[in-house]
């Protein structure tokens, strides 16, 4: 395992962007797929804001989210940029402008859920079922998020700090199944949240941020991971963190 003095004095500004070409290109490329799969509904709207409307906000959002965060993990990580700033108070001015972003992603869906009068199926309680059966395994997620992994590691904790890097591997709750309890199951609550409403966009929607999780996964990070775990990365907690 790597100290963040360490990594922040063998990194370089190219280290900074690695990855984020990758993260724009197929953010364009799913943000134009997903907004092509929407479909307009006809005096359908909520607060006076179509359902399309409503969805390409929540896309918006989630783009929004990730770049933030992206950019401040990797200004963190190699500048130590927000503790230079605000000092003891950096992962609280962090948490400011983490959590709102991700209290927003499930919201703006709810709000295209309930704007929209396109059907998935004819078969609405079938999609019920499915979706209070996708719910259960993400509030267990998400409890295990809160209870074992805890908010400041979720928040990037060791980004900032050398002891959550060294804290053992949470091996409690959804996390004694699998260490992408976040990324992997409680995005399912998304997918729940669609299929609850009966709503084709918010279906959408939901696809759109489940795999663009993924995407910053991959791309923002696992390279971090690398750096901050060393070989130890394949087996750090991957995820939880956006």
């Amino acid at each position: 395992m790597n100290t963040l003095e360490d990594i922040r004095t063998r990194s370089g500004l190219a280290d900074l962007f690695e990855g984020q070409l990758q993260h724009i290109g197929i953010a364009i490329l799913m943000t134009l797929g997903a907004v092509s799969l929407l479909e307009p509904t006809e005096g359908a709207s909520l607060l006076g804001v179509s359902s399309v409307a409503w969805a390409k906000l929540s896309i918006s959002l989630a783009i929004l989210h990730q770049v933030i965060v992206a950019l401040g993990f990797r200004t963190q990580l190699h500048l130590n940029w927000l503790t230079k700033r605000f000092g003891d108070n950096d992962m609280k001015v962090w948490a400011l402008v983490f959590i709102p972003l991700l209290i927003a992603r499930p919201i703006s869906l709810i709000m295209v859920g309930w704007a929209d009068a396109t059907p998935i199926t004819q078969f609405a309680t079938l999609q019920m079922l499915l979706g209070l059966a996708l719910l259960a395994p993400a509030l267990w997620a998400l409890h295990s998020t809160f209870k074992h992994f805890t908010i400041p590691r979720a928040l990037g904790g060791d980004h900032f700090r050398d002891a959550y890097a060294q804290m053992p591997l949470v091996s409690k709750g959804i996390f004694a199944y699998t260490s992408n309890g976040m990324y992997g199951v409680a995005f399912l609550g998304l997918w729940a949240i669609a299929l609850l409403f009966g709503s084709w966009n918010a279906l959408v929607v939901a696809l759109f941020q489940h795999a663009y999780i993924w995407v910053h996964m991959y791309c923002t990070e696992r390279p971090d991971m690398d750096w901050i775990y060393g070989n130890r990365a394949a087996l750090a907690p991957t995820d939880d963190h956006a």
